[in-house]
């Protein structure tokens, strides 16, 4: 590896480690190749969601926007050179020269960063799903063309869908969590079905629920639904090899786990941002490397097909 790129990837890392700790605690169960090219599609969805995030007014976002989509084609052409002063093209073209990442997923992203600009607005679950799936489900799909699958494995075939689902599992449950935080930033993402459903279509701009509405019914509602999500996303493990299987692991068990707080105690995600510790997450990357949740999905998946 040149000594451009290099740099490339390690300013990948480094904006991994800052601004995605969760993600990060994931992916240093990878070897070394897997952990940069991982690196690297972060760093460019973390430029994709700084932009919808950021203070510019709306038409600036979107041009903005187009520019990066821009500069994602000219990843896919193979036209950025490895002296290129964007770090962020220069390491995830290298990634895309060494694994089989469907770049069309960062176009999905960025098509749901717009969703975002846009200030939309879900009616149902069929709606939040459509954004679900560019803004995560994309990213599961992309991630799964760095891990690889074996291509014997019973159900392989499936591979790209049970990694959509479980990126929608994890973002519902970041949905929940950021509930105040997004109220605050005029998003709302829980579908008005559903809202109306609890008495809560007032929204979420205080510490505690709207007078009058089954805060916690909804919350446990949305877990459910993120329960199942898991489930069948889960399915994705056994067709893993052992280290990847161990980074998805670690990834969604986190975010198992702070569904699991949110269910306890649902007016948490009201009160501030509800989080693990780190022995929680260190005990969460254990049981990844153990393989345990992987022998366990095989053994389910073994019995359905029985």
């Amino acid at each position: 590896m040149s000594a451009p790129v290099q740099a490339a990837y390690s300013y990948c890392e480094a904006v991994t480690g800052q601004q995605a700790r969760n993600f990060a605690y994931g992916i240093r169960l990878l070897p070394y190749e897997k952990r940069q090219a991982m690196s690297a599609l972060y760093a460019f969805s973390r430029r994709v969601d700084d932009i919808g995030d950021g203070e510019l007014d709306p038409g600036t976002k979107h041009a903005r926007l187009e520019e990066t989509r821009e500069l994602l084609g000219r990843i896919r052409d193979n036209a950025v050179d490895e002296d290129d002063t964007d770090p962020v093209a220069v390491a995830l073209a290298d990634a895309a020269r060494r694994f089989p990442l469907p770049l069309g997923g960062l176009d999905e992203l960025i098509d749901g960063v717009l969703m975002d600009v846009r200030s939309a607005t879900y009616e149902t679950w069929d709606d939040l799903k459509t954004y679900c799936r560019c803004v995560a489900g994309a990213i599961g799909r992309l991630s799964l063309g760095v891990f690889g699958t074996d291509a014997g494995a019973p159900g392989a075939e499936r591979a790209a869908e049970y990694a959509d689902t479980l990126g929608l599992a994890l973002q519902l449950t970041n949905i929940l969590r950021d509930v105040r935080e997004d109220a605050g930033n005029g998003r709302t993402y829980l579908p008005a079905d559903d809202l109306a459903k609890f008495g809560c279509s007032a929204g979420f701009h205080r510490a505690t629920p709207p007078p009058g509405a089954d805060f916690a019914g909804l919350v446990h509602f949305e877990v459910r639904r993120a329960r199942a999500l898991f489930a069948e996303g889960y399915r994705l493990l056994p067709l893993l090899d052992r280290r990847s299987g161990a980074c998805v692991a670690a990834m969604a068990g986190i975010y198992r786990r702070l569904l699991d707080r949110i269910e306890r105690d649902p007016e948490a995600v009201l009160r501030g941002r509800v989080s693990l510790p780190g022995h929680e997450k260190a005990y969460v990357a254990v049981r990844g490397l153990s393989g345990l949740d992987t022998r366990y999905i095989s053994r389910r998946t073994a019995r359905g097909r029985a």
